[in-house]
């Protein structure tokens, strides 16, 4: 039979990007062709799509960016975009359409609507987005990352958990070691919004650390461009052995080697947290939607495997005893890998895939797949 496609509508930020690329790599070890609906900003995250997968950049906007004429243009620009994904896919005749939210993927999603294609919606938090609000009552079916998610009225959804990259899954589960006597490292990631706040405060709340600590600590920091060079020089002024960088392609490898992590709480770096088992301290974005960041975090939280600080209450001496609290008790340190370890769900991507197969009706026996 010939390889069935399924288009893939995400954009905006890594959030919505990373689950989405994790699928996308699954779909195409089953034999399926595979095309990315994204827009210029979304194109931004898919240097680790697999070559294979057809990127096709469309015309979005978003309601929340820009001046008034941007935001008066924005629907325009939307709905030349539907139209222009629906004459794609008379085309193309995808068996699936799937969503992972933001607004790159109104268009495709839109003309799955409107075609009456197989479609459904990924929502990584625990609060819904915008745009998968808009479509929860328009698709086939609703898989949910964070459970329990906040759903509308009379739509449900199925808990398949966060997919996570083949790069996290390589280091699901790996060996933790304690702190203690020998080189130690902390990993600093933050989201694509609202991170500054965390290379204002980390910093000098390690540099506040104990120097029993801070002689045998490494920090790897991800920081705005914006604010890499200071990050660095405040580092660097103080001694502490550090790498900062806008982003980090090693991700995975950096936080199966961290004693620590601190981070936002996006849906994404929840996944590889727990995925891979590491304590964490978590700051949610104040701001998120819903605040779905501190909805994202509870589980976590709960289980004992990550400390959860509210922007509100985010200030170099709380940050400080913190991380002096968790690199000072290699015994709890210990607990709290094996309790984020416990709300890990490495095949995510499995159940996902499965309601891909089951809502388009397309199963490929094994030599089709080769």
């Amino acid at each position: 039979m010939a390889q069935p496609m399924m288009i893939i509508a995400a954009g905006g930020t890594g959030g919505h990007m990373f689950p989405a690329q994790a699928l996308a790599e699954a779909m195409l070890r089953k034999g399926w062709r595979v095309k990315l609906s994204t827009d210029a900003r979304g194109a931004r995250y898919t240097g680790g799509f697999p070559h294979v997968v057809e990127i096709e950049q469309v015309a979005s906007a978003t309601f929340s960016r820009g001046g008034v004429l941007s935001k008066v243009l924005a629907p325009i620009r939307i709905a030349g975009g539907a139209i222009a994904a629906i004459f794609r896919m008379l085309r193309d005749r995808p068996a699936i359409v799937v969503g992972f939210g933001g607004y790159p993927a109104i268009p495709a999603m839109t003309a799955a609507w409107v075609l009456r294609l197989p479609r459904m919606i990924h929502e990584q938090n625990g609060v819904l987005g915008r745009v998968n609000r808009v479509f929860a009552k328009r698709v086939d079916a609703v898989a949910c990352g964070t459970w329990p998610t906040d759903l509308p009225d009379g739509v449900e959804g199925v808990h398949t958990g966060n997919p996570v990259r083949v790069k996290v899954m390589d280091r699901a589960g790996a060996a933790y070691i304690p702190p203690g006597d020998y080189p130690m490292s902390i990993l600093v990631i933050g989201g694509s919004q609202g991170a500054r706040i965390l290379s204002d405060i980390v910093p000098p709340a390690i540099a506040a650390l104990p120097l029993e600590i801070l002689q045998t600590l490494r920090v790897a920091h991800q920081a705005r461009d914006e604010d890499g060079a200071r990050v660095a020089a405040y580092y660097e002024e103080h001694a502490i052995s550090a790498e900062v960088e806008p982003f980090f392609q090693d991700v995975p490898r950096r936080m199966s080697e961290a004693q620590l992590v601190i981070s936002r709480s996006g849906a994404s770096s929840v996944a590889d947290i727990s995925v891979i088992g590491r304590p964490s301290i978590l700051v949610p974005y104040a701001v998120a939607t819903g605040d779905h960041q501190t909805a994202n975090a509870r589980g976590l939280a709960e289980s004992g495997g990550a400390i959860v600080i509210p922007e509100s209450r985010l200030e170099v001496d709380v940050l400080s005893e913190q991380i002096a609290a968790v690199l000072s008790q290699p015994e709890g340190a210990m607990q709290m890998a094996h309790a984020a370890l416990s709300q890990g769900m490495p095949d995510a991507t499995e159940r996902l895939v499965e309601m891909v197969l089951e809502l388009s009706g397309v199963r490929m026996n094994e030599d089709e797949q080769r």
